[in-house]
């Protein structure tokens, strides 16, 4: 049976079969025994999205990933997948400088610009207040005039779903990939509300290019 560690574009985690191309944590919130969720969806505000294969290492999923000074084992962080990085830099998670040092070079430095010299530290912070899952704030409604204005790989989410912009159209989401591109017009016709952070907005602004599944192509 799936694990309930499939992530949405808002957060949300989901128990799906399909994994996607990358995975990430937000500290620990998964019981290494039962396997299954604890009361938290995170403990940390440092949100990441890591590369699934590095230095040939191997990780049992939701298991004990940690050994203690004293030789006992520990849980380690808890693994989630995501289909592509547009959704997790929806979902407010930021590249891992450990195995995807070259795009969290180039994250912090767009980040950097749009917020004054930001350290690493503040990123995680001003992203923590704009999470949708998070900030647990109502999010920001859009209209049809917005949808043209916002970059490559911006998550919105209508009551269809979730959509992805790429090259001004909108691209239907599911943990399984896109579906066939929409007018970004259509959505208009019912109520769309961003979902990806506006600090992230600003870094693709500013060239960052995030990775896309393959049915975005």
């Amino acid at each position: 049976m799936p694990l309930q560690n499939r992530v949405r574009p808002d957060g949300v985690l989901e128990a799906v079969k399909a994994r996607g191309m990358f995975t990430g944590n937000r500290g620990i919130i998964h019981d290494p025994d039962a396997k299954q969720l604890l009361g938290r969806r995170w403990t940390v505000k440092a949100w990441i999205c890591c590369a699934l294969c590095w230095k040939d290492r191997s990780r049992d999923v939701w298991g004990r990933n940690y050994t203690r000074g004293d030789g006992s084992p520990g849980t380690g962080w808890s693994e989630l997948f995501f289909l592509d990085e547009v959704t997790a830099l929806a979902a407010g998670h930021r590249p891992c400088h450990v195995c995807r040092r070259d795009n969290a070079i180039a994250f912090k430095a767009a980040f950097r610009v749009a917020h004054d010299g930001a350290k690493t530290s503040d990123i995680d912070t001003i992203l923590h207040r704009e999470r949708r899952l998070s900030a647990r704030a109502l999010p920001q409604a859009l209209c049809a005039i917005d949808l043209p204005a916002l970059p490559d790989g911006t998550v919105v989410e209508t009551g269809n779903g979730f959509f992805a912009l790429k090259q001004r159209q909108a691209l239907p989401w599911s943990h399984a990939g896109y579906g066939r591109p929409r007018n970004p017009g259509q959505l208009a016709r019912s109520p769309v509300r961003l979902v990806t952070p506006k600090s992230i907005l600003s870094v693709l602004r500013r060239g960052y290019a995030p990775a896309w599944h393959a049915s975005a192509a």
